[in-house]
């Protein structure tokens, strides 16, 4: 790894190693962007309303909102990650921001769905860029004594970027500062994302992989083509009528992907530069982590969206009751979040991961009841233990999984596995996007009356929330493959000479 002022280590002459105490400050500008992106996925999903009204979006535009996002981020995360690893880390983190920063701009400022719609694409794409590198840059930066601490202060993260999302974009589009309506979601981004451009310059270290590496651009067209093929004809099947293009397109998607195995495999052989390190799956903890990844981003994109609309359409909700709803959950995402790594993981290893799933199932349980009971006349308080529920097995999932996944992951493969991560998830969240569709919209009748509509979005979620739970008991029994219990020390050593051979026994702690 190439040598900067900001390395987990310096040395000082006389070989004794001395953590650089400018990591925390790299830790912070790293978070922030990663907060920026978490709040910006979130923010988008309650002004979803408002954004159909002003710029007469149809449902099949607004579902291009949210998953022209997160496909773009998908597609462009493994490469965005290997890209890190070539060029070095925090130049892509810096050009990822500055992009993410100017679409946050085109997106403010669009002029109709079509224009809203590219712009979140791009969006997604200078995300893509931006987020791989918040973990390789921990992953490089930190010794392994400290990363359980930083992953557990991730996970905070993505607990408080869940409540202030929605609370952002109530806020933002109840106010309708100077008349701009919901585009303030978007705006809010640029100071943020200048200050993290400026601070990043400063305080963030250059990191790089130790050996030259080429970018698979082949890999790269046949990844992207493989998403594409999947996830385009979810997303427009149901408005289109499921053509019989879709299903031929996504049947195909299997053999580009196994093509891409196969090429990737040929690229190792052939110069070590591949776009992903298949070896990396060889490795029990990353292959389980990766599916367990991806399912649960089926579980959190369906939920997420149908959530919204059910409370902002179905019940006829304001966008800041509907914000406020959310608290308990994001609070207890952050609560659980915070002590799953540092308390429970070490002691209870695989089973708080598994715990989480199953309280995360036994929340939507509880969900469906509720609103089977009280129909259009709930209130937020009823929704209040279902979402602390939720937000309980969230949190004991969220930290520790990103932790696992890369416990044994050695160094000049962190942008690939920390892409590789983001990527499946993302995925993982555009299927269940892609999915709302089937599970949501597919179950109403296109031909409602007024009186009709509240009691048809009722019982459209709770078949969401029944799909959704169905995918958080597949997660549980894929938790079965990550290893069941936390082993101390094998990472330190690993952390201190990348160079020494790997333990081959998975951990899960730091």
């Amino acid at each position: 790894m190439t040598s900067t002022p900001l390395q987990s280590e310096q040395t000082d002459g006389t070989g004794t190693g001395t953590p650089d105490r400018r990591r925390w400050f790299a830790l912070a500008i790293v978070m922030t962007a990663a907060f920026m992106d978490l709040v910006d996925v979130t923010i988008v999903n309650i002004a979803v309303p408002s954004i159909r009204q002003d710029l007469g979006a149809t449902f099949g535009a607004i579902q291009w909102i949210t998953a022209g996002y997160a496909l773009a981020f998908a597609a462009g995360l493994i490469t965005g990650g290997r890209l890190g690893d070539i060029y070095g880390r925090k130049r892509l983190f810096l050009i990822g921001i500055a992009g993410f920063t100017l679409a946050s701009a085109l997106c403010g400022f669009a002029t109709g769905p079509e224009m809203l719609v590219a712009s979140r694409i791009l969006q997604g794409g200078m995300a893509a860029l931006m987020v791989p590198q918040v973990l390789s840059i921990v992953h490089a930066t930190f010794p392994a004594h400290e990363r359980g601490k930083v992953f557990g202060l991730f996970g905070a993260i993505v607990g408080l970027g869940a409540v202030s999302g929605p609370m952002l974009g109530a806020l933002l589009t109840e106010w309708n500062l100077f008349g701009l309506e919901w585009r303030p979601i978007f705006l809010i981004n640029l100071p943020v994302g200048i200050m993290g451009l400026v601070l990043g310059v400063r305080f963030i270290g250059e990191s790089k992989a130790p050996k030259a590496l080429r970018l698979d651009l082949i890999g790269v067209a046949l990844a992207t083509l493989a998403l594409l093929m999947l996830i385009y004809p979810l997303i427009r099947g149901e408005e289109l009528g499921w053509p019989l293009w879709g299903h031929l397109a996504m049947i195909g998607s299997l053999a580009v992907f196994a093509l891409f195995v196969a090429y990737e495999r040929y690229k190792t052989r052939k110069d070590g530069s591949p776009l992903v390190e298949l070896s990396l799956f060889r490795v029990k903890s990353f292959a389980a982590g990766i599916a367990v990844q991806l399912t649960f981003g089926v579980a959190l994109g369906i939920f997420f969206l149908v959530w919204t609309l059910y409370m902002q359409m179905g019940l006829g909700w304001s966008a800041l009751r509907a914000g406020t709803t959310g608290i308990p959950f994001s609070m207890a995402v952050s609560l659980a979040a915070g002590i799953s790594v540092q308390k429970l993981v070490p002691r209870f290893g695989r089973k708080v991961l598994q715990a989480g799933a199953l309280t995360m199932a036994a929340g939507l349980l509880l969900y469906i009841w509720e609103a089977d009971r009280y129909g259009t006349a709930i209130h937020p308080w009823q929704m209040a233990l279902p979402l602390v529920v939720m937000g309980l097995g969230m949190g004991l999932i969220v930290a520790p999984l990103t932790d696992a996944v890369l416990s044994e992951v050695p160094r000049e493969h962190a942008g690939s596995a920390s892409g590789l991560i983001n990527t499946v998830q993302q995925m993982g969240n555009a299927l269940g996007l892609g999915l709302v569709s089937v599970v949501f919209f597919g179950v109403m009748d296109d031909h409602l009356t007024p009186d009709a509509v509240g009691m048809a979005f009722v019982d459209a979620f709770q078949n969401a929330l029944w799909w959704a739970t169905a995918v958080l008991v597949a997660i549980f029994c894929l938790m079965f493959a990550l290893p069941a219990r936390p082993r101390a020390g094998t990472e330190d050593a690993a952390a201190a000479d990348p160079e020494a051979p790997r333990v081959k026994e998975p951990v899960l702690t730091p």
